[in-house]
């Protein structure tokens, strides 16, 4: 007989008031549940950026001074021709004033309403490129072409070069009060483009811009959860079907994966946590996280009726040798996720919160609510030789016999995949966070093509003090920073304030254009620049392009579809320029979504390191601790680090690139991968400690009694994490398939390198040695 203790106490106390229990179970996920009302979704892409981001800062500093450059791209081309065609400007213009009708429209800039200067003799004439009563005629279109085509404020940003691409640009200021709107303007554009593209079949338009990426945060986090969730059920299902072969167990697995989620998701709304696209996946990883400890309960107490134990006798035993190894595994999953805490993007950090969250809640079920259900439900077990037991004898067979060679052949296959980790960029461009599935990335990657890129850089240019803009030297030095941008490859379109000076000195001198050049007096710029801007409509002056008090100018840099590092180093390069060439803006840094996209990677990175080191002490702590055994805790150490290393490299040597999810996978994965490690060494342990058995009859022991269970985790974490890669957010995908390559090549090492490393390392100890060990419950 058994000692009994305060677990087999517990366990028969559950048995006994197995109704209570199960009512009690279901009033606490309800109530947890019923938070799940004040949820609320982001849909702004600055809820990936702290606070504290000095980016987001310098950004939102750079929108506080200009106009704010929010906005939804409409990019047009005829099927055939150019778009100077009557029916083009004319279908080009009406879609100019619906745009003005936008929610939140503050500006809308077209080929049709640019503001165009001419000259009519000592007058400045400033009027729309196409006015409401042009006559489009030959002539007409002539002049309109030649005027598009020659104005560097259009040419690759409003009109591709080849005359064929243009583009309706509406800038939105949104109050950022109310959730809905983003939608609203969305909805109204959808609603003109709908009427659009039936008036016109012959015209393709493409929807782009960052408030339709906003907006894909949205349509993008609603598919995944009318797909994923019902996926994720449904892999479940069938793997927990496949391998528990109970239909009361899987049952019972399932209301306690559903009673996970539901308090989760219930509790991220009483605290008042947002929903992004990161966060919202949470419930795909509780489900996927919460199996696990129903498996190794429900796996022990099949085991026992198989062995001819009575179905609460086996429950009771199944309670008690895996009590503590599912409170530890817990524990360290919950440290895992918890350390996203350290992250620079709120969205991880809730996703980390959510999900530890969930995990609590799977635990308590698993250990509560699980027993008592199936103390309740009919379980037909035979009394038969455990299947897959011979496999498992097998390889604990194969290991003993081979332990140098398994050992020195496994840490070799990790150097070969940590090779390859070099090879991996840091690449985190905003469009391709979304796969083709959704239509923003295909419009935007439409757009890029024939026109130019949604990737801008800003540079928000001081000049010495109150109408400093005027001054000659610092339009010279303001051209030459442009002509910098310019002559780069990467640039596409530069937007500066020089070109509108060198238009208007043309237009001042009869339009001659030998006189296209900046003006070379302080008096004379600031003449033509109030005579500019007295000429200019409400709604389409320069607002958004020179601050208030004439102090600066705000430099734009529209992109190709370049990397982050690309981008990064146009930043230092530009700063390194201003900081040599141009006194007064020394201290100027690019700025813009895309910056800020372009460094949150290496800062999410800096982040983690800290909570990943301080994730892995604490759990290396808490195995050292629960284990009892310090040399067992050392061991502990390879295989919870080495499967990153091993993921990462095949990562680099298949795909190459990481972003965002990079930073938080080593971290969470490390909470799960220790699950199957604390199983292993748990049964290792207790072979060790209370039947006092040598290093190859524990390893025996421990592959008998939890291989099986270990291996049927894994496929259902596997299977888990591989649907969460079919979200059409890519963070999410990549964050998942990482997941998944890392949980697979953790079994490979709990199977191979750590019961090598314990016969090597531990085995020496005798039998008398291990029989005189404090017979500590370490595993209950």
């Amino acid at each position: 007989m058994r000692k009994s203790n305060w677990v087999t106490d517990y366990a028969q106390w559950l048995i006994r008031w197995r109704w209570a229990v199960i009512a009690a179970s279901i009033l606490i996920a309800f109530a947890a549940a019923a938070g799940g009302q004040f949820l609320t979704f982001s849909t702004d892409y600055r809820v990936f950026f702290s606070k504290e981001n000095p980016q987001l800062q310098a950004f939102e500093s750079l929108q506080r001074i200009y106009l704010k450059e929010d906005n939804i791209s409409l990019v047009l081309q005829p099927d055939e021709g150019e778009v100077f065609q009557p029916e083009v400007l004319s279908a080009i213009r009406t879609l100019t004033e619906q745009a003005w009708k936008t929610p939140y429209a503050t500006r809308v800039d077209s080929l049709t309403n640019f503001q165009n200067s001419t000259a009519e003799q000592d007058d400045l004439i400033v009027d729309d490129l196409v006015p409401g009563d042009s006559p489009l005629d030959g002539a007409d279109i002539n002049r309109i072409r030649a005027a598009a085509l020659a104005e560097p404020l259009l040419i690759d940003r409003i009109i591709s070069p080849d005359a064929r691409t243009t583009m309706v640009n509406i800038t939105i200021t949104l109050p950022q009060k109310k959730l809905t709107e983003t939608p609203e303007a969305m909805a109204y554009v959808d609603e003109v483009v709908g009427a659009f593209r039936a008036a016109h079949p012959d015209i393709t338009l493409a929807v782009t811009g960052s408030v339709a990426l906003n907006n894909s945060f949205s349509v993008s986090a609603q598919q995944d959860m009318q797909t994923l969730i019902p996926i994720m059920y449904g892999v479940l299902l069938l793997v927990m079907a496949i391998l528990l072969r109970s239909v009361s167990g899987t049952i019972a697995t399932l209301a306690v994966i559903a009673f996970s989620a539901m308090s989760a998701m219930g509790l991220a709304g009483w605290v008042g946590i947002q929903l992004t696209p990161p966060s919202v996946t949470a419930p795909t990883i509780i489900l996927t996280l919460a199996i696990a400890d129903s498996v190794h309960i429900l796996i022990s107490m099949f085991h026992g009726m198989r062995r001819g134990l009575e179905k609460r006798t086996a429950l009771v035993e199944s309670l008690r040798i895996n009590f503590q190894p599912v409170f530890l595994t817990s524990l360290t999953t919950v440290i895992g996720f918890a350390s996203l805490n350290f992250s620079d993007a709120p969205p991880f950090r809730d996703l980390g919160n959510i999900t530890a969250m969930g995990v609590v809640a799977a635990w308590f079920f698993s250990i509560a609510f699980l027993p008592a259900l199936m103390a309740v439900l009919p379980v037909r077990v035979k009394v038969r030789a455990e299947e897959g037991g011979a496999a498992m004898e097998r390889l604990a067979e194969f290991v003993i016999a081979r332990r140098g060679q398994v050992m020195f052949g496994t840490l070799a296959l990790v150097a070969l995949f940590a090779v390859f980790i070099p090879r991996i960029e840091l690449n985190d461009q905003f469009v391709k966070y979304f796969d083709e599935s959704i239509p923003f990335r295909n419009d935007t990657d439409w757009a890029m093509e024939h026109l130019s890129g949604i990737y801008q850089a800003q540079w928000s240019v001081p000049a010495a003090g109150s109408g400093g803009v005027s001054d000659p030297d610092y339009l010279e030095r303001l051209q030459a920073f442009t002509e910098f941008l310019r002559a780069r490859d990467e640039v596409v379109h530069v937007q500066t304030l020089t070109d509108i000076f060198k238009r208007l000195n043309k237009n001042m001198h009869g339009d001659n254009p030998d006189w296209y050049s900046l003006p070379e007096e302080r008096d004379l710029a600031a003449q033509y620049l109030l005579l500019f801007e007295m000429s200019l409509p409400f709604g389409l002056d320069l607002n958004n392009q020179v601050n208030v008090d004439k102090s600066a100018v705000r430099v734009i840099a529209t992109l190709e579809n370049i990397t982050t590092n690309e981008l990064r180093a146009l930043d230092e390069e530009s700063s390194a320029w201003l900081s040599e060439n141009f006194p007064s803006a020394a201290e100027t840094r690019a700025s813009g979504p895309f910056v800020m996209f372009a460094y949150i990677a290496e800062r999410n990175i800096e982040g983690m390191l800290t909570g990943t080191f301080l994730a892995f002490v604490l759990i290396s702590l808490t195995l050292t601790i629960a284990l009892r055994s310090v040399k067992l805790g050392a061991i502990s150490l390879a295989p919870n680090l080495l499967p990153a290393a091993m993921a990462f490299g095949l990562w680099g040597l298949t795909v190459g690139e990481v972003g965002m999810a990079s930073s938080v996978v080593t971290a969470t994965s490390l909470g799960i991968i220790v699950d199957a490690t604390v199983h292993f060494l748990s049964k290792y342990r207790r072979a060790r400690v209370e039947k006092g058995n040598d290093a190859e009859d524990a390893v025996r022991y421990a592959f008998s009694t939890v291989g099986t269970a270990l291996w049927v985790t894994t496929a259902i974490l596997v299977a888990g994490f591989a649907v969460l890669s079919l979200s059409t957010f890519k963070i999410n995908g990549s964050m998942g398939l990482l997941t998944a390559i890392t949980l697979v090549m953790a079994i490979v090492i709990d199977f191979l390198l750590l019961p090598a490393l314990l016969l090597l390392l531990d085995g020496r100890r005798n039998k008398r040695e291990a029989g005189k060990a404090p017979l500590a419950q370490a595993a209950e």
